[in-house]
């Protein structure tokens, strides 16, 4: 089910959550432009090779971001299931900027999504997720959730729990795992985890430079999905930049 976005709006969030990283790069590559063209004659060579150095990558991953946010079908959501029984649940899971609980109330129906916010500002800096916050208001009826506590949900109470691009915030390896233990907690039988992220690998790399060891891993996710005695039961590469995990609890019947 396609939902309704304005033309490259994830390009323009990635932009107006990063404003002061891209206002100090366009001001550093304004002095390296005057440099180069009107500078002393022995610097501009210099001056413009730096500033190409300092754009192609920014403008690399301007390009990467506006394909996989907005040119890929990730926000069409077609690798989520079609169809859920009846009373299934849905868990939806956010650091601050909640984009899936309102696309998989429309898909599912209305009722049936709780959404969780576990952001917490002392062990989540990212200031992106602050200016994000303020941006979109929380989905009506969000819980607001501690990773290091227990989630105010009974066992085996959900049929379906997406993290969205928000579980690499929790940076901290045991914090991570307890959360993920509690989300095995709630799943019901035969209930899926889904888990959509960037990895850090090659192909992040190229798109964002050193930007890509703000993810994790292919082996630090599956270490922290074994921990929480939860197991793969398949993957879908959303685009060659985004992988979602479809996750059962170790004690599910594949």
């Amino acid at each position: 089910m396609a939902t309704v976005r304005a033309p490259l709006q994830g390009l323009w969030n990635v932009v107006r959550f990063n404003w002061p990283m891209y206002a100090g790069a366009g001001a550093a590559g304004s002095v390296l432009a005057a440099l180069g063209l009107a500078g002393p004659a022995a610097l501009r060579p210099y001056a413009l090779g730096l500033l190409a150095l300092a754009l192609l990558p920014m403008l690399g991953s301007l390009l990467a971001t506006a394909y996989v946010y907005d040119f890929a079908g990730l926000y069409r959501f077609g690798w989520l299931p079609a169809a859920l029984p009846p009373t299934a649940r849905v868990l939806t899971l956010s650091a601050g900027f909640d984009e899936v609980s309102a696309p998989l109330a429309a898909r599912y129906g209305p009722g049936r999504v709780q959404a969780a916010d576990f952001y917490h500002p002392a062990r989540h800096t990212e200031a992106s997720i602050g200016r994000a916050r303020r941006a979109y208001p929380p989905f009506p009826g969000t819980l607001i959730v501690d990773t290091r506590a227990a989630l105010p949900l009974a066992a085996g109470s959900v049929q379906l729990a997406v993290a969205f691009l928000a579980a690499h915030e929790i940076r901290d390896a045991a914090e991570r795992a307890a959360f993920f233990r509690e989300l095995a907690r709630v799943l019901a039988p035969h209930g899926q985890l889904l888990v959509t992220e960037h990895l850090r690998d090659p192909a992040n790399f190229l798109a964002y430079s050193l930007g890509f060891l703000h993810f994790h891993s292919r082996q630090t996710w599956l270490r922290t999905f074994a921990a929480a005695g939860l197991r793969v039961e398949h993957e879908v590469a959303n685009s060659p930049l985004i992988t979602t995990f479809f996750l059962l609890r170790d004690d599910t019947a594949a």
